[in-house]
């Protein structure tokens, strides 16, 4: 009742204020019986059939849902839609080929659900949050109303089919607009069709726009950092598809409206989408016949539901959605006008995305998530992409992505090594150098361009260079970045398991075994026993036992403090950040730590080898040698003049 009160005095302070603005007797009448009846019309939507004192009502629909599809994988949908007839809205939305992990009980992935507001009100995906007069300012909201409902209808090819419908009347039960939504989905497909007819039903012209709620309600999914977005692709003038994003966190901290848009400076908008981690509902306004471009959506913006108004926006009932502004049509007399969409509703999958043409048109592949971390994107995701294809690949022949992993970091390892070795060589020469570099800047301290000049002058004599010991390293980060971003973020090690007793499902934390929830400061939740991150730190133990360290004669003791303090903080530090983290992505960086060690190891015996060699004038042993070192050969006598 009190949301009721409140409602109707919001309303009449509107209604003041439309007054207000009015400029003429003439405008008044104009207004007078589609701003009351407007503002009766939304009453009624909201709370049901009721008669005022004018005589104006609505004629109320009864509460239907109609269902689409099927959670059976056999009957051929991808998923099953929930439709209900209030404001003709997606009400939930459940996958056929994904669950929801519970091993105990394992239910159909809801990927589409109702999310709710601070005022306890509910928003439902492809509701009609405002319908609007234009030329009258007035606005209904569509979505509390019960639209009516004509049940399902099947195609012959198999498709399913379910219409609504809504009238605005005035008191005399004159029609004023109809609109009309149609939702249409087909077997082994994860597409909708979708669109709204709005037609005008009066025999004068009339001015109307509409907002639309996009797909709200996708899950969190992620075990630990909220990876819900809200997207927009557009097209360039140079033909490719680009995109923005704006995640949870932005969409938390927006104030104003600007924070929440969506846009690509003058770029052509081709869709919208929610994501989460692995899943994307995607909403494609199809342009009119004879265009190339849909010219009829105003506005694209990100929102964040809050319902309890928590500050930190942690508590677990947040949600994140895309709105749509649609641009005012004009109706004629009898005049309709359709707007047609098309909604992806299924895995962010670079496989379906490539394989087909309307997907791989319309860059669809701009949902997927790319950690570029320090590298650029344009180098990080193709890089993503070819390490998915080889785990794929890897894949069909060992059946187990727990393994592949394994292997492929320890290929990448072996790829990679002569360029690990290199960069390790040189770093042992700096090492050995330091105490001349040393002396070097004591003697010239006073003189930093001598300085530098004889530091280099010794590193060239000597063979060493500080840039060829990091640019290794640069040259392999990207790979590393893609392979991390890979294993993240992909959806084929959702549910994937890798031994049966343990790792179970590599895309969440491997929890040998339970217990009852604990909370611990500044680590959060706690309520399994992971091994991998211990394991993980005795491997990042044992690489800093193994990582070149300065000669206490050159070291400062501040150095050397650092270095015991690295050596204690990285075993430390990393399994805490990543206790929570997925498996997959723990099993990868404890192989590619330890298949690390093993690198470290036999690179330190090769050198350790070559300065003994050399001590006691060997020559280094080579192919050449047959892999035996020999004595090297005594240099001709001019040299030694």
């Amino acid at each position: 009742m009190t949301s009721l009160i409140i409602f109707m005095r919001n309303a009449l302070r509107k209604a003041d204020k439309i007054t207000l603005n009015l400029k003429s007797k003439t405008q008044m009448k104009k207004l007078s019986l589609i701003q009351v009846s407007g503002l009766l019309l939304v009453l009624l939507f909201s709370f049901g059939a009721v008669e005022g004192a004018t005589g104006f009502k609505a004629d109320p629909a009864e509460t239907a849902v109609v269902t689409l599809g099927s959670t059976d994988r056999e009957t051929g949908y991808k998923f099953q839609l929930e439709l209900t007839s209030k404001g003709g809205a997606i009400e939930r939305a459940l996958f056929s080929e994904f669950d929801n992990r519970d091993k105990e009980n394992p239910q159909p992935l809801v990927i589409l659900s109702p999310v709710y507001q601070r005022d306890g009100s509910s928003v439902l995906s492809m509701a009609n949050t405002d319908f609007i007069f234009v030329e009258q300012k007035l606005q209904l909201g569509l979505d509390k109303l019960n639209w009516k409902s004509f049940g399902a209808e099947r195609g012959s090819d198999g498709s399913q089919s379910a219409r609504f419908e809504a009238t605005i009347k005035t008191s005399d039960d004159t029609p004023i607009i109809k609109v009309v939504k149609s939702y249409k989905i087909f077997p082994d497909s994860y597409d909708i069709d979708f669109s709204l007819t709005v037609e005008n039903l009066t025999s004068n012209e009339q001015s109307v726009r509409y907002n639309l709620s996009g797909p709200v309600g996708l899950d969190k999914e992620g075990v630990r950092a909220d990876m819900r977005k809200a997207v927009a692709g557009f097209r360039n003038i140079k033909g490719d598809v680009t995109s923005d994003k704006l995640d949870s966190k932005k969409l938390r901290k927006a104030v104003t409206v600007e924070d929440r848009r969506l846009a690509k400076n003058s770029d052509r908008f081709l869709w919208g989408a929610s994501t989460n981690k692995y899943f994307a509902a995607i909403v494609v306004p199809l342009p009119d016949e004879g265009k190339n471009f849909c010219d009829w959506v105003s506005d694209k913006t990100g929102r964040y539901y809050n319902p309890d108004g928590d500050a930190q926006g942690d508590s677990g009932d947040e949600a994140v959605g895309i709105n749509f502004k649609i641009t005012t049509a004009i109706l004629a007399a009898h005049q309709s006008r359709r707007y047609n969409y098309r909604i992806y509703l299924g895995p962010k999958d670079k496989r379906i995305f490539s394989k087909n043409e309307t997907y791989r048109n319309l860059g669809f592949v701009h949902t997927v998530d790319s950690m570029a971390c320090c590298c650029p994107g344009a180098i990080i995701q193709p890089l993503s992409f070819g390490i998915q294809t080889a785990m794929e690949w890897m894949y069909g022949y060992l059946g187990n992505y727990g393994i592949v992993i394994i292997i492929l970091v320890f290929i990448i390892r072996i790829c990679i090594h002569p360029l690990t070795k290199h960069s390790q060589v040189s770093m042992h020469k700096m090492q050995k150098l330091a105490p001349k570099v040393e002396e070097i800047k004591k003697k010239y301290a006073n003189n930093k361009a001598e300085l530098n000049k004889r530091v280099m002058a010794l590193y060239k004599e000597q063979g060493a260079s500080p840039i060829t010991s990091f640019l290794p390293m640069l040259v392999q980060m990207p790979i590393w970045i893609a392979l991390y971003t890979t294993i993240y973020s992909s959806i084929s090690l959702r549910g994937a398991p890798f031994l049966p007793f343990w790792i179970t499902d590599l895309s969440v934390p491997d929890a040998l075994f339970n217990f009852n929830a604990i909370t611990l400061p500044l680590f959060g939740k706690l309520d399994s026993f992971n091994l991998l991150p211990l394991m993980m730190g005795v491997a990042f133990f044992l690489q800093q036992k193994l990582m070149p360290k300065p000669k206490s004669a050159s070291a400062s003791p501040q150095m050397e403090q650092q270095q015991k303090m690295m050596m204690f903080m990285m075993p430390i530090m990393f399994p805490l950040m990543l206790y929570k983290a997925p498996s997959g992505l723990n099993l990868y960086i404890m192989a590619s730590t330890f298949a690390g060690v093993m690198e470290q190891f036999i690179i330190r015996k090769h050198i350790r080898e070559k300065e003994e060699a050399q001590g006691q004038g060997l020559v280094a042993a080579t192919s050449k040698t047959g892999g035996k070192f020999k004595k090297k050969k005594p240099k001709p006598f001019f040299k030694n003049m």
